[in-house]
């Protein structure tokens, strides 16, 4: 169900939401937690729809926020709110607000937000374009526990990761660091089995990956090697490999979702490495709200101390 409000006032979207409820039968609210989504009209629907992917398994109520700062010459209304509301089938299992600001209403979207937000449940703010340099400082980013960027999504990646060493607040994380999950998950596991000192490291990728970046830096820190970049013709992480006495461990994924897994002494392996989607990757950020220690280790390791090389494949 979508009800559509034009020039509107955040009553009026509380009133059409208890309404929509009503409508489709389930007056009852069973969200827990409410995400606040801060877009341009071109990134919102995959935006949107990355959200109500990830409401399956954390029922939100999910607000959309785009902000229309300039006058087009048929608005003659400049300064207004319209909003779009969709309960039931239409917003996954929560409930979403598509809030569009023109004007000065922009200047003043977490007023817009703050009567929305859900009584008594935690808040979540997502840019995933064109983020702010201090999260946790602006409007938005303030009413939330946990403020999710994505260094992917601007011309300077690393450039990017500067900016939010320099004004990280726990509660900050990037997908970019959520991209590697699984990569910290089997290197762990790797170097639990094969129990042995680390006196190298090298991670290959694309060059200016994000990702790659912050694996280096969080490896350099954790192993106290000095990590080498290698640029590579891609997709995204290729390859890690992690020097020992004994021998090399490597996790190689250089095309598709499986990688392989070399130990020393030891048979290679095959293992499921695949790209995630967005929500998949929203999914795992909103399973936990607290600060992201080894996020904070990662983006302020040390960049300075890397080498970089160039390997075409």
């Amino acid at each position: 169900m979508r009800i559509d409000l034009t020039d509107t006032t955040a009553s009026k979207i509380n009133k059409a939401l208890v309404e929509g409820r009503r409508a489709i039968g389930t007056p009852a609210v069973g969200m827990v937690l409410t995400m606040v989504i801060v877009t341009d009209e071109e990134n919102a629907y995959d935006a949107t729809k990355a959200a109500q992917e990830a409401s399956r398994e954390h029922p939100s109520r999910t607000l959309v926020v785009i902000k229309r700062t300039k006058r087009s010459p048929r608005d003659r209304q400049g300064n207004r709110l319209d909003a779009e509301v969709r309960v039931g089938s239409d917003a996954g299992t929560g409930e979403t607000v598509v809030l569009r600001t023109h004007g000065e209403v922009s200047q003043h979207a977490a007023s817009v937000v703050l009567p929305l937000l859900l009584p008594d449940a935690p808040v979540v703010v997502w840019w995933p374009v064109d983020a702010p340099d201090d999260p946790a400082k602006d409007p938005l980013g303030a009413l939330a526990a946990r403020r999710i960027t994505d260094a992917y999504a601007v011309e300077d990646p690393i450039g990017a990761l500067a900016l939010r060493a320099a004004s990280y607040a726990p509660g900050d994380t990037d997908l970019a660091w959520t991209r590697l999950t699984p990569w910290r998950s089997m290197l762990a596991a790797a170097l639990d089995q094969a129990r042995a000192e680390v006196v190298s490291a090298a991670v290959e990728s694309e060059a200016e990956n994000p990702s790659a970046e912050l694996l280096a830096r969080w490896l350099g820190a954790r192993l106290g090697v000095e990590v080498e970049r290698v640029t590579t013709d891609g997709p995204v992480v290729t390859a890690v490999r992690l020097g020992t006495p004994g021998g090399e461990i490597v996790i190689d994924r250089p095309e598709g979702p499986l990688a392989t897994l070399s130990l020393p002494g030891q048979p290679q392996r095959t293992l499921a490495l695949k790209v995630r989607s967005t929500a998949e990757l929203i999914a795992e950020e909103l399973r936990r709200l607290d600060a992201d220690e080894m996020y904070a280790v990662a983006l302020h390791g040390s960049a300075s101390g890397t080498k970089e090389s160039v390997q075409h494949a």
